[in-house]
């Protein structure tokens, strides 16, 4: 039925139309190339290039959208191979036409800038000062067609280490809780380690690291590799450090990222008290191949969509009235496309275009987890929405540092009415460890791999030696801080880091972390202050014209001020003292 799947001619009505804006975006590259040499002429000229260049990135950005949407629909239709092979064509050539177009304006100081600045300019004046915040990292016009050329050389290590981690990888055959003998792969990996049969968790981990440790020194070399390339880049466009350029765009500062760190290392106590308690409950001291399987059972429930839907409405009234008429008229005019297709493309995710409705693909299955991702997704959605209907186009595309926020507040929101809407223990239980589970897995996990590229690249910057035993060893070290003396630290985890492609986008990490810190913090508020909900509708709205720190302080959310970190860690606490509660034989 068509209410199940996404209507894409939003975006465009067909091939006549997608193929027109293909024309169309090389006709506007043209007319951009003219301004050339004049961009800073006088304020009509830079009013009149900036109003064609953003034009230009909207019309390219619902190319691209809707060649991608339409072949992740169905990914052997050769028609949409075709569009996003044309797609890629026209986002490389515009590209290359107009690579002239930020150094140019980057040509004069700021002051000459923003003396041109009037009326008209005016609204492109936080865009110009963003563009202006690098200069100082920008090199000469001969240092940065090197640097451009040297970008393909930049990218071996992690398409190396893709082949080998992706396509080489081979970890050989497991048998299941019923006795089957099947191949281990990284997409059956989670199932597998997460099994109610120890033989297989171990089985499955024993497997799976064993290639790692026969791949150590190649691996070894990649990401040794990967890290001095960092350390080249960095110092060449005269960042103070690796770390200094990662987090220069989020203008988030070195000491947010080192107090983060270690006020996690602050708070392991939480965690191996966690671990105690799960171990106490299986029967057995935890070795780490036991850490994902929940100790409750969840009944076997199967949801249909409409009520999935009619779940997450209820869960999700502390937003209010507003966001659920948002939600309900989204899901309700074919943003979503619901369920599995052959060769659609596995998973979930939102995307959507700029002045067009947002648009968010599932594979739902009825279970437990495809409502959570049913919320999880339409937060997405309505991030983008909010956003999009309040912010220009060149002001509503949130940054990634925040782009978790909101759907996995959703997700909380989610998990705390189904754990104060049943009576069930063994339910309770399982959201319970659910909830603790993914804490563990997006701000412990997340921080401690932070830590593990911080000492590394720090290593390097210090002319310090980096081989295989050293990156084992630091890795080793760090889960022994995490988890022991309450889990049994299995040499084999040593070779876990090699086996996480996040390492090869540097620095990338922590931001799974502060997002979901700050999504505890709003869920938190949105369920005890009355109005909060109404600051959180105008952060959704925001887009970027805040930098994400000033955005989160705007509802009260300073992360670098400890205090606030902390009452992370305490409504941890807080679930396992419930969860305690409960094992104990509470109600």
């Amino acid at each position: 039925m068509d209410k199940y799947n996404w209507d894409l001619t939003r975006i465009f009505n067909g091939d006549e139309e997608f193929n027109n804006a293909i024309k169309e975006a090389n006709t506007k590259s043209s007319e951009l190339l003219k301004y050339k040499g004049k961009i800073l002429d006088n304020s009509k000229t830079l009013f009149d290039a900036l109003e064609l260049s953003t034009s230009l990135d909207l019309l390219l950005e619902k190319i691209y959208v809707y060649a991608f949407l339409n072949h992740y629909e169905n990914m052997a239709n050769v028609r949409y191979l075709d569009y996003k092979e044309k797609a890629l064509n026209i986002l490389n050539k515009v590209s290359s036409e107009t690579s002239f177009f930020t150094p140019e304006l980057l040509s004069k100081d700021y002051s000459y800038v923003e003396s041109l600045i009037d009326s008209n300019l005016e609204p492109y004046r936080l865009y110009l000062e963003r563009v202006f915040r690098v200069k100082s990292h920008v090199l000469s016009e001969c240092e940065e067609k090197i640097l451009s050329d040297m970008s393909d050389l930049e990218r071996v290590s992690q398409s190396t280490y893709d082949a080998l981690n992706n396509v080489d990888a081979s970890f050989g055959k497991v048998r299941d809780e019923n006795g089957n003998l099947i191949e281990l792969n990284s997409s059956n990996y989670v199932v597998l380690i997460s099994s109610r049969d120890r033989r297989v968790r171990k089985e499955t981990f024993k497997k799976k690291f064993a290639f790692y440790k026969n791949h150590i020194n190649t691996i070894s070399s990649l990401y040794i590799g990967q890290v001095k390339t960092n350390s080249f880049v960095a110092k060449t466009r005269k960042y103070n450090s690796v770390l200094d350029m990662a987090l220069f765009k989020d203008d988030v500062s070195e000491k947010l990222y080192e107090t983060l760190i270690r006020i996690t290392n602050k708070n392991t106590k939480y965690l191996k008290d966690y671990y105690e308690v799960k171990g106490k409950s299986l029967g057995y001291k935890l070795h780490m191949y036991d850490l994902y399987v929940n100790s409750s059972v969840m009944p076997d429930k199967k949801y249909k969509y409409e009520e999935a839907i009619e779940l997450v409405n209820k869960a999700l009234s502390p937003l209010g009235k507003d966001y659920l008429d948002k939600f309900n008229y989204l899901i309700n005019n074919r943003c979503v496309d619901v369920y599995h297709k052959d060769k659609k493309r596995s998973g979930a995710y939102q995307w959507g275009v700029y002045g067009v409705l947002p648009y968010v693909s599932l594979n739902f299955e009825g279970t437990i987890d495809s409502v959570s991702t049913l919320a999880h997704e339409m937060g997405h959605a309505m991030h983008s929405y909010y956003s999009d209907t309040n912010q220009s186009f060149i002001y509503a595309g949130y940054p990634i540092f925040l782009a978790e926020i909101a759907s996995t507040v959703n997700e909380i929101l989610l998990s705390n009415y189904l754990f104060n809407n049943t009576n069930n223990k063994d339910e309770k239980i399982y959201y319970l460890e659910e909830f603790l589970d993914k804490f563990k897995a997006t701000v412990y996990r997340q921080v401690m791999f932070a830590d593990f590229e911080d000492r590394i690249h720090k290593k390097q910057e210090k002319g310090e030696s980096l081989t295989t035993e050293v990156l084992c060893g630091e890795y080793l070290h760090l889960n022994k801080k995490h988890f022991s003396p309450a889990v049994v630290v299995d040499p084999d985890i040593k070779y876990e880091w090699a086996r996480i492609p996040h390492f090869y986008t540097s620095f990338y990490v922590y931001k799974y972390a502060t997002g979901f810190i700050s999504a505890l913090i709003i869920a938190d508020k949105l369920m005890n202050e009355k109005d909060f909900k109404d600051k959180y509708i105008k952060f959704l709205s925001s887009g970027n014209t805040l930098f994400p720190l000033d955005l989160l302080k705007s509802i009260g959310i300073d992360l670098t001020d400890e205090v606030v970190l902390n009452k992370a860690f305490d409504l941890f606490n807080e679930k396992l003292c419930e969860l305690k509660e409960l094992q104990e034989g509470g109600k």
